[in-house]
């Protein structure tokens, strides 16, 4: 495997508050990495460390094995990102923004701007200035200057904000594309889950500065749990045949009866026919799978519980 951006026992702490404890990470070329947690929770300033924006209290980072410091700009050559809110220059347009952000990057390729405006869907908005742009086109722009140097990492602070729906789905096809078909390393962070369940192919969990969870995508739908949901004409008498037959139901919040039990989930028919049998026919059953935001809540949970 080639690891392209590491960090090891990463933290910041500000007089006496510690932002990020050694928080080790390792992406490979061509992932996409999902960094989530509650606001707060240490990623942003894990991203601006990386990024040499701000200096770690103790650890290291590294970019393509190459140790993060002020000193080494080269490093940065191949790096795209936006963090946070999109910066750039109200009074002049998109064209000229990204046309001086092309000079500060040191950028020579002639159709770059144009280039990275056609793949933003910004052409149109060229001339239009930046002050006067909506606030997903402001978005769009803040992408743009990131994919300008044709990065090799890319590193995503809040990406979809103020995109609408087919915004979101425009930019994870990019992003996808990307790392599939040219292999660029991707760092995002998002506060929208079942898009980063969607698009990351690993996920990690930052909570009170603390790197508490990682797992790869695939391994997600083992750690997601599946609840058997039943509505009958008769729940409460329904909910007694199965305390009987050896089940463990409740009665969930709208007043439908939910099993977690494996053998019941795996088995809905089972379940079906008994109810049928004594009496009481499911007029619905379902099996509903608990999405990654709600995994995220109940680990953070934990972690406090703990």
């Amino acid at each position: 495997m080639n690891t392209v951006l590491q960090t090891k026992n990463l933290s910041k702490s500000y007089q006496g508050f510690q932002a990020v404890q050694d928080v080790s990470l390792k992406i490979e070329k061509g992932e996409i990495y999902g960094f989530i947690g509650l606001n707060g929770a240490g990623k942003t300033t894990v991203i601006r460390m990386l990024l040499g924006l701000i200096r770690p209290s103790e650890g290291t980072s590294y970019l393509q094995g190459e140790k993060v410091h002020l000193k080494h700009h080269h490093l940065w050559e191949k790096v795209g990102y936006l963090v946070e809110t999109p910066h750039f220059y109200p009074e002049l347009t998109v064209q000229e923004n990204l046309e001086v952000y092309k000079k500060l990057r040191l950028l020579s390729h002639p159709d770059a701007v144009t280039n990275v405006m056609a793949q933003l869907h910004l052409t149109k908005y060229a001339q239009v200035k930046a002050g006067n742009l909506s606030l997903g086109n402001a978005q769009r722009l803040g992408i743009a200057k990131a994919l300008l140097p044709q990065p090799e990492i890319l590193i995503l602070d809040e990406p979809v904000n103020g995109l609408d729906p087919a915004g979101i789905i425009e930019i994870r096809k990019l992003l996808q594309k990307l790392a599939q078909d040219q292999g660029v390393t991707i760092l995002i962070s998002s506060h929208l889950l079942s898009e980063i369940a969607k698009i990351a192919t690993k996920i990690g969990i930052i909570h009170q500065g603390k790197l508490i969870q990682e797992f790869e995508s695939q391994e997600l739908k083992q750690l997601l749990h599946q609840r058997l949901v039943i509505d009958t004409r008769h729940n409460q008498s329904a909910l007694s045949k199965l305390s009987a037959a050896g089940y463990s139901p409740h009665l969930n919040k709208t007043g439908s009866i939910e099993i977690r039990e494996s053998v019941a989930v795996q088995h809905p028919e089972n379940i079906s026919r008994l109810l049928v049998d004594v009496g009481f026919p499911p007029a619905q059953i379902t099996i509903e799978e608990e999405d990654l935001e709600s995994y995220f809540l109940e680990v953070i949970k934990n972690e406090e519980g703990d």
